[in-house]
């Protein structure tokens, strides 16, 4: 059993994002480690790119001081590696744009994410029709695909029925960032998705405090919670203890929903 399949047995599952090189690299490892060791059972993982166009200002922001501070695919990748030195067992997703992966070389990049110990990618800005290399590269990897309110029920079938390692549901229209309210229709567009496949459905975009979550785990196989974890550990005097905080709420919230 992969360590995805492993993690969703017990559902539904905390996946926070966090972006390598935020505030720095040294303290983006500490807290992804602090992450995993306190919660999280799968951890989105960014690498920063320039122009990131599904992400808000949040993660825009912090983003783009990851790259002040000199972060690159290559230490990003060097930090996936050191994570598991340490001892971080549960699964690291990649959540990075295409153009830095196709100027690091494609087939290096996969080859060595595998060899870091990642376990799958998310490519906001790499369609399926458009994702033939990449897929014929990673091999066993999943390349996990997105889907939002808006897409048609004809391509809301094809990558439903074709997906590995799970489903990244977009809950609302626009880009990522902390909501008021879980969107209204949300049951209903699960049960869509559902129809087309038997795969792992976990919810994403606005998802912003422990009480949102479990709302959320009531009808998802996963809860994926980005700029509220990157504000409220990037905004903290002591980011790691921060981290363990942040964690350790979500993960509580969750955990009444699995007894």
């Amino acid at each position: 059993m992969n360590r995805i399949e492993n993690a969703f047995k017990n559902k539904p599952i905390f996946m926070p994002y966090f972006p390598l090189g935020y505030p720095n690299l040294d303290t983006s490892i500490d807290v992804i480690e602090t992450l995993a060791k306190n919660g999280a059972d799968l951890i989105e993982v960014g690498i920063s790119f320039s122009d990131p166009l599904a992400d808000g200002p949040v993660i825009q922001k912090a983003t783009q001081i990851a790259l002040e501070q000199g972060i690159t695919v290559k230490k990003s990748l060097a930090a996936i590696a050191e994570l598991r030195n340490r001892g971080v067992t549960i699964p690291l997703i990649l959540m990075g744009y295409f153009n830095p992966m196709l100027a690091y070389g494609l087939e290096k990049f996969i080859q060595d994410a595998k060899e870091a110990g990642a376990d799958g990618f998310i490519v906001p800005d790499l369609p399926p029709e458009e994702a033939g290399e990449f897929q014929s590269l990673v091999g066993d990897l999943p390349l996990i695909q997105m889907l939002a309110p808006t897409s048609p029920n004809e391509r809301m079938e094809s990558i439903a029925r074709n997906a590995k390692g799970f489903i990244y549901l977009v809950s609302v229209t626009g880009v990522t960032g902390a909501r008021t309210s879980i969107s209204d229709g949300l049951g209903d567009l699960i049960a869509r998705v559902r129809e087309h496949t038997s795969a792992k459905v976990c919810v994403g975009f606005g998802i912003g405090t422990p009480e949102q979550a479990k709302q959320v785990g009531l009808l998802a196989d996963g809860v994926i919670v980005g700029s509220a974890c990157v504000k409220t550990i990037g905004s903290s005097e002591k980011p790691v203890e921060a981290a363990k905080q942040f964690a350790a709420e979500f993960r509580s919230a969750l955990q009444e929903l699995k007894k």
